[in-house]
């Protein structure tokens, strides 16, 4: 089972790790972890691996393994791989992992802002996007933004904090997606608040600690995704 270190602070860029497997397709799993793993719209994270001569192995993303109890490093196409019980020091892409953070934490308070249940969603590298369910209307981008803004500069803290599986259950209301659930199954699910009363669901993902650092974002495009379904686009703005 692979320590997952980001879910306790997702601020921490490097971590010392002992290589506990090499996947059949050179997968690389470790005993703990910085590196966020693909999931819930959120890409894996990237990096480097430094070896103890100095040496270095390219990240090139993170992904769940079969049992989802560990991550799997994904190296470069070429790359020379450490051995089993090796040692190593990881090094997060820190740039693009904060960037992702924000936007993922400004997809959170988008979805306050337009509050119908979500269909889908995506964070990429500066820019992401939710899909709603939501009958004919006409949604406007700048107003959109603006409301998402006035949020974000607020300043509220984001902590986290856990229920128990049968806790989410009773409280259904909770979970805003409608195509994916929050994982279940380990008798514990991870809840996301946003200020005291802002915002609150279940997410396993990375967020900024406070809604300012997410800066000005803007809404570059609406479009419409068959009868019901809107898709919102966001973009960080620095």
């Amino acid at each position: 089972m692979t320590e997952l270190l980001f879910r306790d602070d997702a601020y921490l860029r490097t971590c010392e790790a002992t290589v506990t497997a090499i996947t059949d397709r050179g997968g690389m799993v470790f005993d703990r972890t910085v590196f966020y793993a693909t999931g819930g719209g959120q890409p894996g994270d990237s990096g480097t691996l430094e070896r103890a001569d100095g040496g270095e192995v390219t990240i090139a993303t993170t992904v769940y393994g079969e049992d989802r109890s560990q991550i799997v490093h994904v190296p470069a196409e070429g790359s020379a791989l450490p051995q089993v019980g090796e040692t190593v020091v990881l090094h997060l892409d820190w740039a693009r992992r904060y960037r992702l953070m924000r936007v993922h934490t400004a997809l959170h308070l988008l979805s306050v802002v337009l509050p119908y249940p979500v269909t889908g969603g995506q964070i990429s590298d500066g820019d992401g996007r939710l899909d709603f369910d939501l009958p004919e209307a006409v949604l406007d981008k700048e107003e959109i933004a603006a409301k998402v803004n006035e949020i974000s500069s607020g300043d509220h803290e984001i902590t986290s904090e856990w229920i128990t599986d049968a806790e989410l259950e009773a409280n259904p209301d909770l979970v805003k997606t409608m195509s994916v659930k929050p994982p279940m199954g380990s008798g514990r699910v991870r809840l996301i608040r946003i200020g005291a009363d802002v915002d609150l669901q279940p997410c396993g993902g990375t967020h900024v600690s406070r809604t300012s650092e997410i800066g000005p974002i803007e809404v570059p495009k609406i479009e419409k995704k068959g009868r019901q379904n809107r898709r919102v686009r966001i973009r960080l703005l620095d």
